[in-house]
């Protein structure tokens, strides 16, 4: 590997932020919204409303990509990033045992804390994945997506056994003290991690580039800095790569995110499963993700080529995959009992994972080109329409289920019509894919490695 980039070590050090940012924001999301719903008798709206503002805030992720572009560093971004995070989720664990005594305080104390997760991981979010763009070479980034993600999954998963082992038997006190002690720790973790990278990264490709080519660096970060946030944002948006690849992310991930809150009550209400048995099958789901992920990650890294390697293959690929597998949902509701629904929704987890991630990797490549210097706006804009996606796809999709139910009196059907638009959706978003590339020369892209993965091949 060339000795500009970072190695699997450096991936690694990277992807335990974003196991940090896991780490929270599970607590936040799932957490504290079942102890609303349940311990604290709360209507499901509230956490819910709550959770779609941590969402809407990212919003602001082009702003805070701008100004670590004007700035020139990402750590400052990560770290401050992360330490707002941490407190947003202790603040939103603390608003719990307010709510008792004075259910007015405790809402706002809430709305604060989910206001700060969302800012925090917009800034930690958006940062981290431009440092990773620009110290992984172009041939492992689809591996490094892959692991990062998995990472953070992985934060999911540890956070939410070994914090569940310390809430019981639950009280206020205890869900604060932990919330507190994985905060701190996250904030910790995620210091150590960026901890010399960005520096050494930055050391190397000066040792590489010519003196001239150092000093333009240097004035695009002042014209940035000097332009201001709207001449960068409309620079960003003039470009055709940047606008497609925004319709590109938001349609996939709105299909992506409408069958969250979705699968496991169709399980229940179409297939009579129990709570526990909805909950495997949404660890299935899961499985097939990462499955999906490694999938990506070993083919495009250790294979490589023209084939292996085109992330905007595998992109298209898993999103005409995920559109087949949801159809087949879509029919399996029709179908009843006989239909191999585990089977069906792993594969479904395996085309989400390679679609995923070969998007995640994309991202990571096509940050790079168009206006210089402004990586952090671009990377910013991608983040903000998934993070409206994914708070438009849930309500969307559960809004739908209930109100065709109420006009067709027909549960399973009423599912088969959801899944089939999101099944459109998929389909879309491959079109989309299909269409957001151009190919790009070494000189375009700053990668001049025989193995560098071209995202417009054909």
């Amino acid at each position: 590997m060339n000795n500009r980039y970072i190695n699997w070590f450096g991936i690694f050090r990277l992807g335990l932020v974003q196991t940090s940012l896991g780490a929270v924001v599970v607590l936040t999301t799932s957490t504290v919204n079942r102890i609303m719903v349940v311990e604290l008798a709360l209507p499901a709206l509230l956490p819910g409303l709550l959770v779609g503002l941590h969402y809407a805030i990212q919003i602001t992720r082009p702003r805070m990509g701008y100004g670590s572009d004007a700035g020139g560093r990402r750590t400052p971004w990560i770290i401050g990033g992360m330490f707002v995070l941490a407190l947003g989720g202790f603040l939103a664990a603390y608003s719990t045992s307010l709510i008792p005594g004075n259910a007015a305080l405790g809402i706002a104390v809430a709305v604060v804390g989910f206001v700060l997760v969302g800012l925090g991981v917009g800034a930690a979010g958006t940062s981290l994945l431009v440092l990773l763009a620009k110290s992984v070479a172009p041939r492992f980034r689809g591996a490094a997506a892959s692991s990062v993600w998995v990472m953070m999954l992985l934060g999911f998963i540890v956070t939410a056994v070994v914090a569940g082992k310390q809430l019981d038997p639950f009280s206020f006190e205890r869900l604060i003290m932990v919330t507190g002690g994985v905060s701190v720790i996250a904030f910790i973790v995620t210091c150590l991690a960026v901890l010399g990278v960005e520096s050494s990264v930055k050391l190397a490709v000066e040792n590489v580039e010519s003196a001239n080519v150092l000093k333009n660096k240097k004035e695009a970060e002042a014209d940035v800095a000097k332009a201001g946030f709207r001449a960068s944002m409309q620079a960003v948006w003039s470009e055709p790569d940047s606008r497609r690849f925004s319709a590109f992310v938001f349609v996939s991930m709105l299909a992506y995110s409408a069958q969250d809150l979705i699968l496991e009550p169709f399980a229940g209400s179409v297939f009579g499963m129990t709570p526990g048995e909805s909950t495997q099958l949404a660890g299935t789901h899961h499985g097939g993700v990462l499955s999906g992920m490694l999938l990506v990650a070993l083919l495009t890294s250790v294979i490589g080529g023209k084939y292996f390697g085109s992330l905007r293959r595998w992109t298209i690929t898993g999103c005409l995959a995920s559109a087949v597998a949801i159809l087949a949902l879509a029919v399996g509701g029709q179908i009843g009992q006989a239909f191999p629904l585990q089977a069906t929704v792993f594969s479904l987890g395996l085309a989400n994972g390679v679609f995923a991630v070969a998007a995640i990797g994309s991202m990571m490549d096509l940050v790079g080109r168009g206006a210089k210097q402004r990586e952090g706006v671009r990377m910013g804009m991608w983040g903000a329409a998934q993070a409206i996606a994914f708070g438009l796809g849930g309500i969307a999709a559960t809004s739908a289920i209930d109100i065709s139910r109420a006009l067709l009196d027909n549960i399973p059907l009423s599912y088969s019509l959801v899944f089939g638009v999101q099944a459109v959706l998929f389909i879309w978003a491959a079109r989309l894919a299909f269409g957001v590339y151009q190919p790009a020369t070494a000189e375009e892209t700053g990668h001049f490695s025989p193995g560098c993965i071209v995202l417009g091949d054909n």
